[in-house]
């Protein structure tokens, strides 16, 4: 229902009478006391509210609905052109601003995507609000199968790549071209880490850490997961959250591996220039795991194909990573890549 709120009788005749002719449930009031009543006896999508009325202003309704009503969308209107009310006004949640008079189209469109704005948010908030309890679960349910598996196999070294591996798999888009991902993904990072001075275990240690860097991608809806197209602003910041998932799932155990998982998950999409995720870290203050996935998780996601794009040749993808250095990537580590790129492309060939 959208509540059109205004002290002028001909104008809120007319607003109503364009909404209703598209189809819209349409209320009027004429003040801010009639309209909190509209508010309290049903649902309202959208409040449509003057400046100016006898005995309280649409900014003081914008601070009601903000403080009592976050989920209603609102548009101010208002007969004054001015830019610093027009700040006001949005920094109170107004979703529009219009200049009476308006005409009808002006009218419709800012009621339809203060309306398309209004669903998409509280899709993010439905989304937030589960996030920690389906992140609880899952990851309840992972570590089930974790312990599972423990307990069934003899050879606990066999038992423990295993279960990473599943857990990895988890995680992914459930196809085999996502599996091999993190197998590639995992042995270049592994390969770095021992040119880096990470010795033969510790390298394997690597490389099984490096198998669950996507592991909090279970708490990704697969609408956006999958989504075979460009993400919007707000679903790529539902997907930045994978890592911050990721290291609350690996973080808090007693196990060297876990704690590399947990910080490899946290800072693989750092960035040497500080402008990566989640915390914007910088330079050498990024762990060395979030700096060398951040190398084996490029080259590897640049040269295999993608639902919404080809894969890059390595000569194209090497040029790319060039690129990075400095900003993306730690130029050590870049030229480190660079002599050992023979061996990354004998890994590409054999998992591919």
């Amino acid at each position: 229902m959208i509540l059109v709120v205004d002290d002028e009788p001909q104008l809120r005749a007319i607003a109503t009478r364009i909404l209703k002719a598209v189809g819209y449930d349409v209320r009027s009031a004429e003040n801010v006391d009639e309209a909190l009543t509209h508010l309290d006896r049903g649902e309202v999508h959208l409040v449509i509210t003057d400046m100016n009325m006898p005995g309280g202003s649409g900014l003081e309704l914008l601070e009601q609905l903000k403080s009592l009503r976050p989920g209603v969308a609102s548009i101010m209107l208002t007969a004054v052109d001015d830019p610093k009310l027009a700040d006001e006004a949005l920094d109170l949640g107004a979703y529009g601003y219009m200049i009476k008079p308006f005409g009808r189209s002006e009218l419709l469109i800012n009621v339809s995507g203060a309306l398309k704005r209004r669903e998409l948010e509280l899709d993010v908030l439905r989304y937030s609000n589960s996030l920690e309890q389906m992140v609880r679960q899952r990851t309840e349910e992972v570590w089930d199968l974790v312990r599972d598996l423990e307990r069934a196999e003899k050879d606990l070294h066999i038992s423990r790549e295993d279960a990473i591996a599943r857990l990895s798999l988890a995680a992914e888009f459930r196809d085999g071209e996502t599996a091999n991902h993190n197998q590639r993904m995992s042995r270049y990072a592994a390969l770095l880490a021992a040119s880096c001075g990470f010795g033969g275990d510790d390298a394997q240690t690597f490389r099984l850490a490096a198998l669950m860097h996507d592991v909090g991608k279970i708490g990704v809806p697969d609408g956006i997961l999958l989504k075979p197209a460009k993400l919007t602003v707000e679903e790529f910041e539902v997907i930045k959250t994978h890592t911050v998932i990721g290291h609350q799932i690996l973080t808090g155990s007693p196990s060297p591996l876990m704690q590399r998982a947990a910080v490899l998950a946290l800072n693989h999409h750092e960035r040497f220039d500080g402008t990566g995720y989640p915390n914007g870290i910088a330079g050498e203050d990024i762990p060395i795991e979030g700096r060398i996935a951040a190398l084996a998780d490029v080259f590897d996601a640049v040269t295999t194909r993608r639902v919404y794009r080809a894969a890059f040749n390595v000569p194209e993808a090497v040029s790319m990573m060039k690129a990075g250095r400095g900003s993306q990537f730690d130029p050590q580590l870049l030229d480190i890549f660079l002599d050992l790129l023979p061996e990354f492309i004998r890994i590409r060939e054999e998992w591919l």
